[in-house]
């Protein structure tokens, strides 16, 4: 039932160990895709990332994905991009230089600045990149965070946050120096900026909300 798309960045067998792990009380199996095919086979598509930004679409639209993600979508098929495959969605990044995204979420991918303050340690900056626990601070309901409590933490890693031009589209903001967007949905398509397969029980909980979606509404 869902697809997880192998383009060539790391972490995936993490992500794919993470949603194994709550598939199996939904008896949906969970398939990596690792070359460009009809994606509507499947009922839900998960876009992993880590590293650069500008890396990483590059390999999406190198090995020919791009075109299947966005024709499944495009049906109403839900997507949840993770991390960098989170800021994949928008429309475009700064990383190292001018990147085009995918255009599924309005708005741009910006780097934190070096000289934010540091409110726990006074005349320091904090430092980029943001590595370690901070809070998701829940601001709209949705099926994805179900039982996800405001105020819990999740693990994050990325110099770079989304900086949405729909205050719709955010459904819970993160404080590092600066509110930004860190889990966000778009019609269809779902972005969490934190690791889930690194953020423990809430990490979890988030990717069995994502399956349970898919498999009791049918919706695509």
């Amino acid at each position: 039932m869902i697809a997880i798309l192998d383009y060539g960045v790391g972490n995936l067998r993490s992500v794919y160990k993470a949603f194994e792990t709550v598939a199996t009380p939904l008896a949906m199996p969970v398939d990596i895709v690792e070359r460009p095919t009809d994606l509507t086979r499947w009922r839900a598509i998960v876009l992993p990332g880590q590293g650069a930004f500008g890396d990483s679409i590059h390999n999406l639209r190198r090995q020919g994905f791009e075109r299947p993600l966005l024709d499944a979508v495009e049906t109403g098929m839900p997507l949840l991009g993770i991390c960098v495959g989170m800021q994949m969605l928008f429309d475009s990044s700064e990383e190292m230089g001018q990147h085009e995204g995918l255009h599924l979420i309005p708005g741009a991918v910006r780097r934190f600045a070096d000289s934010m303050p540091d409110p726990t340690h006074p005349g320091h900056c904090l430092r980029v990149p943001q590595i370690g626990w901070n809070q998701l601070h829940v601001c709209k309901a949705d099926p994805l965070l179900a039982n996800v409590p405001s105020g819990v933490h999740a693990y994050f890693a990325h110099s770079y946050f989304c900086d949405a031009s729909n205050a719709d589209a955010v459904l819970a903001w993160t404080d590092y120096g600066i509110d930004y967007p860190s889990i966000v949905r778009y019609r269809n398509a779902w972005g969490i900026q934190p690791h889930p397969e690194k953020s423990h029980t809430v990490g979890l909980r988030i990717l069995g909300n994502f399956m349970t979606m898919v498999a009791q509404s049918g919706v695509r």
